[in-house]
């Protein structure tokens, strides 16, 4: 099991590493990576040098995307919800801009910090609509309050190479059943399913043998293509459809 998680660990940094590339701009580096946002197309982060060390930032590109798509952040409930989604990622937000400060020995942990927070955010707050007055993330809180699930929102794990994972929800072991980890994914595609069984395939070698990983996957506008739901299977991931949600109903109250 060992060799088969280190040789999905390599793959993935492979890829990580041949599709990001770099261009100066100005005091600044751009750093293209793999990762998709909603439009397509490549996520960049810039990086400089500040106080002997050095401060990554998305130069205000999530927040100020989002605001321009009709997504505003300006109530109480989803600024608390994107500073605390922020916050588990160790990262801050800075007149729009998402940063956070890096060293020579952390930089790929900040770098690697940084990226997921800002996916993390593009993903929560992505509405399907801007008429659309719920977020994803706020439904699925609303259903486990109403079964009256135990859980801890926002669960940050550190994987076994050292990098940090941030899961939704974490519902604790019970008499009859393990620890079940649960994220959601408002705009489920190959790169939203990818990045959950990286965090999944790093997060599963520290924690109980037994826990479980699921996926709550917003079907609500868009059919979710098979190659999704196929990628979580083989990383054991279990891809829940939020149409059946009912279905784990049982499963996540026990």
């Amino acid at each position: 099991m060992i060799n088969e998680v280190q040789i999905l660990l390599d793959q993935y940094t492979k890829w990580l590493r041949d599709k990001t590339t770099l261009r100066q701009v100005d005091d600044w580096v751009e750093i293209s990576t793999p990762y998709l946002d909603r439009h397509n197309d490549t996520l960049q982060i810039y990086a400089k040098r500040q106080n002997g060390g050095y401060l990554l930032s998305d130069d205000g590109y999530i927040i100020e995307d989002l605001q321009q798509s009709g997504c505003k952040l300006d109530t109480s409930k989803r600024q608390s919800l994107l500073n605390m989604t922020l916050n588990g990622f160790g990262v801050k937000l800075n007149d729009g801009r998402i940063e956070v400060l890096a060293s020579k020995d952390n930089f790929a942990l900040r770098k690697h910090n940084l990226l997921q927070s800002m996916l993390a955010v593009n993903d929560l707050f992505n509405l399907a609509s801007p008429i659309v007055a719920s977020l994803f993330y706020e439904d699925v809180v609303a259903w486990l309050d109403l079964l009256e699930i135990r859980y801890t929102p926002k669960v940050k794990f550190t994987g076994r190479s050292g990098y940090d994972h941030v899961f939704d929800f974490v519902i604790p072991k019970s008499k009859t059943c393990p620890e079940r980890i649960l994220q959601t994914i408002n705009r489920p595609n190959k790169d939203t399913a990818q990045l959950l069984a990286w965090s999944w395939v790093e997060t599963k070698e520290v924690r109980s043998p037994d826990s479980k990983a699921y996926a709550f996957l917003n079907d609500s506008e868009h059919t979710i293509s098979m190659s999704v739901i196929d990628a979580l299977h083989n990383y054991d991931v279990n891809p829940i459809l939020w149409s059946k949600r009912e279905d784990v109903r049982t499963e996540l109250a026990a």
